[in-house]
């Protein structure tokens, strides 16, 4: 089914249409989409949002990360699937550790970062978080 906003919410609206804004090739992470959205606290929305209409609505989900870059899914619950699909649209994917989480995906928002707010990092610090 495609997109129809007449059958949402003004706030689901809202935020299919920030996902759906988010260009081939690039990411954004889940609390620039409720940014977005008009959501200033909305991360948890769009998480929802993505959860129970990516495939109905035919919604690019894997283009949207954690503000960190990592991806959030686990491997075996979307996570490779996720990267394989960035990977695809010319996503540079890296695996990195991501704490107790394990190793996970990562993009460089400040290269592939669709409307991400990556903070700047002082003179010659690495990009990659580890």
């Amino acid at each position: 089914m495609l997109y129809h906003p007449d059958r949402m919410n003004k706030t689901t609206e809202g935020i299919v249409k920030a996902i759906l804004s988010i260009p081939r090739g690039r990411v954004s992470c889940y609390r620039d989409v409720a940014l977005a959205a008009g959501l200033p606290n909305g991360a948890r929305q769009v998480v929802r949002v993505l959860h129970s209409m990516s495939e109905k609505y035919s919604l690019p989900w894997h283009r949207v990360i954690r503000a960190d870059g990592f991806i959030a899914l686990d491997s075996c619950r979307g996570g490779d699937a996720q990267a394989k699909l960035l990977r695809a649209e010319g996503v540079r994917v890296s695996r990195r550790a991501a704490g107790k989480s394990g190793v996970r995906g990562w993009v460089d928002l400040s290269r592939f970062g669709h409307g991400c707010r990556v903070r700047q990092l002082p003179h010659g610090a690495r990009t990659e978080p580890f």
